[in-house]
């Protein structure tokens, strides 16, 4: 039997079939979580390994290290089926044992040398641009569907979230027209793809066009705003654009309803929360207290240090701005500890944290400290490393925010007179930078 793209799959049953093509459909649109139905398709056939393999994969999709076990259990039991699965299925599994051991280099290159064979598989391209992003892998992003897209028909109900995928690997690659008009043809075909909104959406943030962000985002509010999983990034990106016009206000009031309490169940969407907290302590706001109420939920067990130097970049920054900087330097030396682990060289995050998450993490303390100049130095000294970190252009403009911060403080003025220079040249004098002129003596 075959999926609706051709791709042979180890199952003789529809039920199987159909149920695992609606969890697929939840991965890439982000409605619901794809568990349910996957347990569909395991109760329709038992002995079909490839349900328990995207139930890893969707687990190890959210960075928690206290995922990892409930993931692995799940790779445990499509082991001994996988003899049962075709070599695509065996493939997705090996990769995504990659990813469970840390090894997500690997895993990338698995899913890269899948899609030369099959370009219509949708699991391979939804995985690798996650694990690109996760990797900060720019090229990866744009040239992964890139190579696909044109095998695809544009009738599959998957296109759009195909399209969408390659939309946001343009834009993470500074090709801000090509990728706006792939997502918006993304939403032309089916309005229910968040990460073209998402992506169209980064466009506008990396051009400066804030309050026609805020406007596309408001227009497609009805549909990514209730039961989708993407909900909270995108509030996100609404608090964003609010803040680059500088309406404080309007950005307090999006934390305030959509980015706490309640609202954030994952890791994934505390970092959301955290980014702007800290956005909002570089501006002089005291988020004291949100940023206490926001570390009360996050996982700080003994194993969560230095699984990703993403994550703890985010966890760092919240606990300077609770206040807390003996815990965050207590935090930054577990990470420490764990990068420089021999017994832990095979993780791809291990070189990451060595070169570019500890210098990251201790110039942030140094801020918190009030060492300003440090501060910029250490920050300063390590951007050109930052797209490794992972994450979007958008998101690691934190760090370049913190350098402005300190540049302003301390007495390396001149050096944060040529970042704004360089903001300048890259997108208009929103209100936003008129802040850091204004801070830097430049008006």
């Amino acid at each position: 039997m075959n999926d609706v793209r051709g791709n042979a799959l180890g199952t003789a049953s529809a039920s199987a079939r159909d149920a695992v093509e609606k969890a697929l459909w939840r991965m890439m649109s982000f409605y619901d979580v794809p568990m349910a139905d996957l347990d569909l398709a395991i109760a329709a056939d038992p002995a079909w390994p490839l349900p328990h393999v995207m139930k890893a994969g969707f687990l190890l999709s959210l960075t928690e290290p206290a995922l990892v076990p409930e993931a692995q259990t799940h790779l445990e039991r499509a082991r001994p089926l996988m003899a049962r699965g075709t070599p695509r299925e065996q493939a997705h599994f090996a990769a995504v044992e990659q990813v469970a051991d840390g090894r997500w280099h690997g895993a990338c290159r698995i899913w890269d040398e899948l899609l030369i064979d099959h370009p219509r598989d949708a699991l391979a391209l939804q995985w690798g641009q996650l694990w690109d992003f996760y990797r900060g892998d720019a090229a990866g992003l744009r040239l992964r569907p890139a190579r696909a897209l044109p095998a695809w028909d544009e009738a599959d109900p998957l296109f759009p979230c195909v399209l969408a995928l390659y939309a946001f690997g343009l834009e993470e690659n500074n090709l801000y027209a090509q990728a706006e008009e792939a997502g918006r043809h993304a939403l032309d075909i089916d309005a229910r793809v968040p990460w073209a909104v998402h992506a169209v959406a980064h466009v506008m943030e990396m051009q400066g066009r804030f309050e026609e962000g805020n406007t596309w985002l408001r227009q497609h509010q009805p549909v990514w705003a209730e039961g989708n999983g993407f909900a909270g990034h995108l509030w996100w990106h609404k608090a964003l654009f609010r803040l680059e016009a500088l309406d404080v206000a309007g950005a307090l009031r999006i934390v305030d309803k959509q980015l706490s309490g309640d609202a954030l169940q994952i890791t994934l969407q505390r970092l959301d929360a955290a980014a702007m907290l800290w956005r909002l302590h570089l501006l002089g706001h005291d988020m004291s207290a949100a940023c206490a109420t926001l570390l009360a939920g996050w996982d700080t067990s003994e194993g969560s240090a230095g699984y990703y130097a993403f994550n703890d970049v985010h966890l760092v920054v919240t606990m300077l701005a609770a206040g807390e900087v003996s815990r965050a330097e207590a935090w930054v030396a577990r990470c420490a500890e764990r990068a420089l682990d021999g017994a832990d060289a095979r993780r791809a995050n291990h070189v990451l944290a060595r070169e570019v998450g500890l210098p990251l993490l201790r110039g942030l303390l140094a801020f918190g400290r009030g060492e300003h100049d440090s501060a910029a130095d250490a920050l300063y000294a390590v951007r050109g490393q930052l797209q490794r970190l992972g994450g979007s252009h958008a998101q690691r403009d934190l760090v370049d925010l913190t350098l402005l911060s300190a540049a302003a403080r301390g007495m390396r003025r001149a050096l944060g007179q040529a970042l704004v220079r360089e903001r300048l040249m890259a997108k208009p004098a929103t209100p936003m930078t008129r802040h850091w002129m204004d801070a830097l003596e430049m008006l």
